[in-house]
């Protein structure tokens, strides 16, 4: 076959096949020319040279031998098209291969990524030069990777061969080469595309080297759907319940500490992330999800149950994982408590996993002596029927002694449902290894499989960094299994490597979840037979969620506020501010016309103008007038704006918090916060101004006050009813005394001596500490309060007398009747507030609030805050929790079955197209059903 037919069949083969695997055939036949630099690799293009001109054309055989000699063939070829573009591009594209051999040669291990990143800079750069060039070397590449398929195929030669007659058939026919219409590699291609997503997933580092055929990389996608889509029912049965009748299996990791169980699973997602330690780090299972994600090249790894979002740094991942292991104390050192990780990458499987504590042998000193039967129980817990045992064995121990393979005789005394895992088969010679994977005194039904997992060391002068490890391993593996072929080939009937092993999980994960479809199924139509019965008969088929509560909370709370809007208005406030005033009113009486406390046993000094003789005094009397003046100047004073907008804001957001009590956000601590900020800032807000208004409007009050007759007999009407209050007051102020003392009796003698030490009928030379005259200092305390309260009723009611009199019946005896013009004046001022108030703060208050409501527990409320608010409430979360959980039994056994039946379909077209009258039309249709999800 001479050369001109290789760059013939080349220039042939269709656009289909240009892609990596053009890219990895060059980067490979470069990587073997002579190392030296760019004189040695010119050294070897001419010898190649030397090569194709001094062979026969029918020599095809030879190129075998020789590397190179496929593309020293097509180097004239190669010169010819280049002749066709200016000689900048060649010689662009020439320098650049040179260079990239210079580059790998330095490289070392790592001139696979040199390689490929120069050669694609070197592509962009023609590309954008001259459009012909990317023609031009996608026609070399495909010529190299058709010369590959040559030598490894003999099916293609016969192919190629074929297609030379056809062209030399069309130019003898005058058709231009019409015949070979049908790619030469379009089967394989299309397998490539149709198992590119499980490639990565099984470990296949690029889709040209997948050694699957067509029907099984289809087989393997349709198993990786079902796998997804069985992990995505088993997460959902995991938030109905606990019940085990409702669990899908799951893969359960199991071994002795030091057996290799981190590498094996950090083999598999490619990343380490599993804690490590010297002592015993793994207290918690850890359940693990991994997730294919085919579509995105993104890796990460979530904490569903703390919250922390997308971890795309898995040395983050590992130390959580090691600070929530950590977080058991040393004295428990176990904990059944589950660690949920789900792990999404377009590199591993779909797979469920549950990673345990690893079996010890002696307990430490420092650790509780339960602790191996504390392992023990809480690993067969996890390994029961119907979950899928993973146990993990070192090669350098004794299956005999292997404690993973004890503890699964016990629940799987048959063996299954246990897959062992021999780890370190490098740590023993290679016929050792072969019988312990063939071994016969422990069958095991799934088998052994015999793994390198221990992470290679690197020694080149480039780093990979976050380089995803399954490769690194799978190479490692490759390089020390392929050196014993006799022991681990083909032929040996023995399973081993990573990529073997995630094969095999995935499959034996597939049909144990398949199995379980029907069992499942029926446990889940029961449990939601339960679910309908208890929502019909305890909430009478009532749909709610959280959403709706929420609505319908707000609503009848937005309806309460309605009507304390239309009964809280002026006539309230003034009520409210009256009050107010009304105690600043006896305050002011109390300072400058009343009695004052009593602070010791000596007789006080008389004073020239007593209460009493206020009916009969001057009208003209200086003092009295002063008196009356100075109360009026404090009252009108004391800050009427900020006073009277405190007292109405206090009043309405007390109002709010009856409300609320009367409502269901009683139940709701996060409502009721929400509802009292959103009235308190709206309050805040109109203070400073409504005070500040208020305070302008009553500040005439301060220099003349008007009075008219009917304010007068209104204020002398009033303060009757304050005065009886007070007087109220007093006397049950000085009835506890009565109690506190013990009785009256007692209470009046102790107050007789005060009122002749008063009087001065009795000396008392010094108060001591003690008391005075028999009695002690706290008794003497009782007594001179409960003297104090005596007089103050004598002078109340002297003065309610003095207020019903003729005298205080006339407006022009005002200063013989102080508490009638200061009930007056605090009239007044009340009256003139709240007209302010009604205006600035209550009327902004009732258009504002519902919409602040809106703002705080409707539009932007998150999901989480709305779920959260729902919970609070016991009742409201048993009802959402039996709908909840009806709706995930519907939507879970909706999915089931549509799963089965997906299944069914698969199986049957599988036997379809299996069988002699299966083709390759059939394969596709059967792919293309599988590809709809």
């Amino acid at each position: 076959m001479s050369g001109r037919l290789i760059a013939t069949a080349a220039g042939r083969l269709p656009v289909a096949s240009r892609g990596v695997s053009s890219q990895v055939a060059a980067a490979r036949h470069y990587h073997k020319l002579p190392s030296g630099g760019l004189l040695h690799a010119d050294a070897a293009i001419r010898a190649t040279q030397r090569r194709m001109w001094s062979a026969s054309g029918n020599s095809f055989h030879n190129a075998v031998a020789v590397r190179n000699a496929s593309f020293a063939r097509m180097l004239p070829k190669l010169v010819v098209k280049f002749i066709r573009v200016p000689a900048m591009a060649g010689g662009v594209m020439i320098g650049g291969f040179a260079w990239v051999q210079y580059k790998a040669q330095q490289a070392g291990t790592y001139a696979w990524d040199v390689l490929n990143s120069a050669k694609e800079g070197v592509t962009t750069t023609a590309t954008g030069l001259f459009s012909n060039v990317k023609d031009i070397a996608d026609q070399t590449m495909r010529g190299l990777n058709s010369t590959k398929e040559d030598i490894e195929s003999s099916d293609l030669v016969q192919r190629l061969l074929r297609l030379q007659e056809e062209i030399g058939m069309g130019k003898s026919g005058g058709n231009g080469g019409s015949g070979g219409e049908e790619p030469p590699k379009q089967s394989r291609t299309g397998a490539a595309a149709v198992g590119g997503a499980s490639a990565a997933a099984y470990g296949y580092e690029h889709s040209d080297d997948d050694p699957r055929s067509a029907d099984e990389a289809a087989k393997d996608d349709q198993m990786m759907i079902l796998t997804k889509k069985m992990i995505e029912i088993r997460n959902m049965l995991a938030r109905v319940g606990q019940s085990s009748t409702l669990t899908l299996p799951s893969i359960v990791v199991i071994g002795s500490q030091s057996s290799g169980k981190s590498s094996v699973l950090e083999a598999i997602v490619g990343h380490e992330f599993l804690p490590k330690g010297s002592n015993m780090v793994t207290r918690r299972p850890i359940e693990l999800t991994l997730v294919n994600t085919p579509n995105s090249v993104a890796e990460y790894g979530e904490f569903p149950d703390l919250g922390l979002g997308k971890i795309s740094d898995f040395s983050s991942i590992q130390r959580t994982l090691t600070e929530l292991n950590l977080a058991v104390p040393d004295s428990q050192c176990v904990s059944d408590e589950p660690i949920r990780l789900t792990i999404s990458s377009p590199n591993i499987p779909d797979l469920s996993l549950i990673d345990l504590p690893g079996y010890i042998q002696v307990v430490g000193h420092n650790q509780p002596l339960e602790l191996k039967q504390k392992i023990s129980e809480l690993c067969d817990k996890y390994i029961q029927a119907p979950n899928i045992i993973l146990a993990i064995s070192a090669a350098d121990v004794d299956l005999a002694n292997s404690t993973a393979l004890r503890a699964s005789r016990r629940v799987d005394p048959r063996g299954e449902r246990t897959i062992g895992v021999v780890t370190k088969m490098d740590l023993v010679d290679a016929t050792r290894g072969s019988s312990i994977l063939t071994d016969k005194q422990y069958p095991l039904r799934l088998g052994y499989v015999g793994v390198v997992s221990r992470i290679p060391t690197s020694t080149g002068l480039f780093k990979s960094g976050k380089a995803n490890l399954t490769s690194a391993i799978t190479k490692n593996e490759n390089t020390y299994f392929s050196a014993h072929p006799l022991e681990f080939g083909p032929d040996s009937e023995v399973s081993v490597g990573t990529t073997t092993l995630r094969k095999k999980l995935m499959q034996t994960l597939e049909q144990t979840m398949s199995a379980s479809l029907q069992s499942t199924s029926d446990a889940i139509r029961q449990e939601l037979e339960e679910a309908s019965y208890e929502f019909k008969v305890q909430y009478n088929d009532r749909p709610l969620s959280a959403e709706s509560y929420l609505a319908e909370s707000l609503d009848a709370f937005k309806h309460s506020f309605k009507q304390f809007a239309e009964e809280f208005g002026r006539p309230q406030m003034h009520e409210i501010l009256k009050n107010e005033l009304d105690q600043r009113v006896l305050d002011l009486l109390a300072a400058r016309y009343w009695n004052k406390p009593i602070h010791d046993l000596y007789v006080p000094i008389a004073e020239p103008n007593q209460l009493v003789d206020l009916p009969k005094a001057d009208p003209d009397s200086l003092y009295w007038r002063r008196q009356l003046d100075a109360s009026t100047s404090s009252l009108t004073k004391l800050g009427v704006g900020r006073l009277a907008t405190n007292v109405i804001a206090g009043a309405i957001q007390s109002h709010i918090s009856s409300l609320i009590n009367q409502s269901t956000f009683v139940n709701h601590p996060f409502a009721r916060e929400a509802i009292t900020d959103a009235a308190s800032r709206i309050l805040n807000e109109r203070f400073y101004s409504t005070s500040d208004q208020v305070e302008n409007c009553i500040k005439p009050f301060k220099f003349d006050i008007d009075m008219e007759e009917r304010e007068w007999a209104a204020g002398r009407e009033h303060v009757q009813g304050v005065l009886k209050k007070e007087l109220t007051a007093c006397e049950g102020a000085l009835k506890d005394l009565e109690n506190m003392v013990g009785g009256r009796r007692k209470l009046r003698e102790v107050m007789g001596f005060v009122d002749k030490a008063k009087k001065g009928d009795v000396i008392v030379e010094g108060e001591t500490a003690s008391g005075a005259g028999g009695f002690s200092a706290a008794l003497l305390g009782k007594a001179r309060e409960a003297v104090f309260l005596r007089d103050r009723a004598d002078i109340i009611k002297m003065r309610l007398l003095a207020v019903k009199s003729k005298q205080c019946a006339n407006m022009n005896n005002k200063y013989h009747c102080p508490e009638v013009f200061l009930d007056a004046v605090a009239t007044k001022l009340a009256s003139t507030a709240v007209l302010f108030l009604n205006v600035e703060l209550l009327t902004e208050f009732y258009y504002n609030f519902p919409r602040e409501l809106d703002l705080r527990l409707g539009r932007h409320i998150s999901d989480e805050d709305v779920e959260r608010f729902a919970k609070e409430d016991p009742k409201i979360r048993k009802h959402l929790e039996v709908i909840r959980r009806k709706e995930l039994l519907e939507l879970v056994l909706e999915k089931m079955e549509s799963l089965r039946h997906l299944e069914g379909q698969g199986r049957d077209a599988n036997n379809r197209n299996g069988g002699p009258g299966g083709n390759n039309g059939a394969r596709k249709e059967e792919r293309g059903r599988w590809g709809l999800f």
